[in-house]
């Protein structure tokens, strides 16, 4: 049966995936701005807003669609050998990316409460962090190392 929908599920899984990865990848420069702005001014305000509308109609249903359509693809037959070291290292990196997305949404409640110690230039640093796992990811489906 998953092999007849084989391509719809791929086709789903990559839209999950750049939808997510677009937020992962906005989402830390948000918070740059957010923690360089000083006192509850309008724009400061927005950042809120957008961070909260990012995260919860973005980012989240898009990491669980993304996780969804990948399982899908993984049980589907003759999709992937799990003796081969390529998808151990794309699992690695998936999991290192939701590791990400739940510390980037931990930090959103410790700005909300003031709480936060991350500084502006620790999060651009931050905002680093999934280009690094794409490029993992990808290297390990294309080229299979």
């Amino acid at each position: 049966m998953l092999v007849e929908w084989y391509l719809w599920i791929k086709a789903f899984h990559i839209m999950s995936v750049i939808a997510w990865m677009a937020g992962l990848f906005y989402l830390p420069r948000l918070y740059v701005y957010h923690v360089e702005r000083e006192g509850p001014s309008e724009p400061a305000k927005t950042l809120v807003m957008m961070e909260e509308k990012l995260l919860r109609v973005i980012m989240n249903p898009a990491m669980i669609s993304t996780w969804l359509f990948g399982l899908l693809l993984a049980m589907t037959p003759g999709v992937l050998d799990f003796s081969a070291p390529w998808v151990w290292t794309k699992l690695a990196g998936i999991l290192a990316m939701s590791a990400f997305h739940m510390w980037l949404a931990r930090q959103r409640k410790n700005l909300l409460a003031g709480t936060s110690t991350v500084t502006g230039r620790q999060f651009r640093m931050m905002n680093e962090v999934p280009t690094v796992l794409m490029v993992v990811i990808v290297l390990s489906v294309v080229i299979k190392f």
